[in-house]
């Protein structure tokens, strides 16, 4: 099965991205045939390959950043084609840029607007046969799930609540229905006392998932033995949930799970690597923002009275407080009443304020915060001593995630909106703790890479 940085990936989504590349380059490549005939297409292959491949990798990544390749929920038609045209409209954009630069790879009019009708045409027939498969979840996994509580259901609704998830419940192991969802009507549910090895012949079940909450006493160890020396893949149920949603369920791990895990390392090499990235992107992050940082220093000085950086107390790397620094976006007396959650439509906020708080651009003076090594670029989100007290009474392990450096963005930022309450920091922390278990710079950088597509949607920001 396909993994990527420890996350389930179904091979089918792999192959609809892979699939959806080629069909662009092949027809763009066919194109340039039709109009130059077969001998000079030959004798420069390569340069019309190259221009192809230029115009695949742009529009792919436009549909990427479009949200395109979210197939989690499958949008209606017209969503799916307004968006694709969006896409496509900031391809051509980039395009222009790129052939500016690079004039080589320019494509002439009539090849490239012909080539892009055919691309369209092409690329809904290809969503919609894909659609198809999503809905009937052809080409999914089928498994049993043993057990039917908290964990079982929380694992069963990530996966029927989910297009994409890659795999499907052909069948359950509990006592009685009691509060399940209304999915789970339609998904068999054997017995405690049933052979399991005879559940998986009959349901063709390719993977065993134990998601019993108390396993003492009911474990049902000679039939998962069975299994096991029978080829059948076993998984237990935090595992499964792990990999499938790129979160660690907080509520169902204990400590030893943690001690034990093959997860949550930290070296010298590694933390060098990671500070020289931080170095690197903080200098250039200066550089490039800098006409954006004296505009919005000038627009909050002229907007409201106060300071046009905003200094606040945070909890750091082991519980170390350190002041974290922002562009004011609130009124000077935002906190006259004590600290409180920032909320959706804050009448804190100042006008010009919602927008720097919408496009992220509040947070560019943490770049020096980087750079003075209180922070990293990727890392849980820092969170401020009064909240972290009441977080770390009632959350567990909570105090975890200041094991590492806290960031500017984030698994957790990338993922799910930003915070407001105590069960938004629990969510949180069940992607920080994911993050932190997995932590690599190959991982920073797809979080860096994910958030430019976060910051362009206003995903998050409050």
């Amino acid at each position: 099965m396909p993994y990527i940085l420890k996350k389930y990936y179904p091979l089918r989504n792999i192959i609809f991205l892979i699939g959806e590349g080629a069909l662009i380059f092949i027809v763009f490549n066919s194109v340039n045939l039709f109009f130059v005939g077969r001998e000079l297409y030959t004798d420069q292959i390569a340069l019309y390959g190259a221009r192809a491949l230029v115009v695949t990798l742009t529009f792919q990544l436009c549909l990427y950043y479009f949200d395109l390749y979210d197939l989690s929920v499958i949008p209606s038609f017209s969503d799916t084609a307004t968006r694709i045209i969006q896409a496509f409209g900031f391809g051509c954009i980039a395009l222009a840029f790129i052939y500016y630069f690079f004039p080589i790879i320019i494509i002439s009019t009539n090849i490239f607007w012909t080539a892009y009708l055919v691309i369209c045409l092409s690329i809904a027939l290809w969503r919609y046969c894909y659609t198809r498969i999503l809905n009937r979840r052809m080409f999914a996994q089928p498994v049993l799930v043993l057990g039917n509580g908290v964990l079982a259901q929380n694992i069963s609704a990530e996966i029927e609540n989910k297009k994409d998830a890659g795999y499907k419940i052909a069948a359950m192991i509990g006592e009685g229905h009691g509060s399940e969802p209304d999915f789970s009507k339609n998904i068999p549910l054997y017995q405690n006392d049933t052979r399991i090895i005879d559940i998986i012949r009959t349901h063709n079940i390719e993977k065993v998932v134990v998601a019993l909450d108390d396993k003492r006493g009911k474990m049902p160890i000679q039939d998962l033995m069975v299994c096991k020396l029978q080829g059948v893949p076993i998984i237990t149920g935090i595992k499964f949930y792990e990999e499938l949603t790129g979160k660690i369920l907080v509520e169902k791990v204990n400590p030893s799970w943690i001690i034990f895990s093959d997860g949550f390392k930290q070296n010298r090499l590694s933390r060098m690597g990671k500070r020289i990235l931080d170095l690197l992107l903080s200098l250039t992050g200066l550089v490039v923002s800098l006409p954006l940082t004296l505009v919005s220093a000038l627009i909050i000085k002229l907007e409201s009275p106060g300071p046009i950086f905003y200094s606040q107390e945070r909890v750091g790397t082991r519980g170390k407080t350190f002041k974290v620094h922002k562009f004011r976006s609130m009124r000077s007396d935002a906190e006259k009443d004590g600290p409180v959650w920032a909320s959706q439509n804050d009448a804190r906020v100042t006008k010009f304020g919602a927008v720097i708080r919408k496009y992220r651009i509040d947070e560019i003076p943490q770049i020096f915060n980087v750079l003075k090594g209180d922070m990293s670029f990727v890392g849980p989100r820092p969170e401020r001593p009064v909240f972290v007290e009441q977080l770390e009474r009632n959350i567990p392990y909570y105090a975890l995630r200041h094991y590492v450096k806290p960031g500017i963005t984030g698994w957790a930022q990338v993922f799910y909106p930003y915070g407001a309450s105590e069960e938004d920091a629990l969510r949180k922390l069940e992607y920080d703790l994911y993050y932190i278990k997995n932590l690599s710079l190959t991982m920073d950088l797809w979080i860096i890479f994910q958030t430019v597509k976060t910051v362009l949607f206003k995903k998050g920001a409050r």
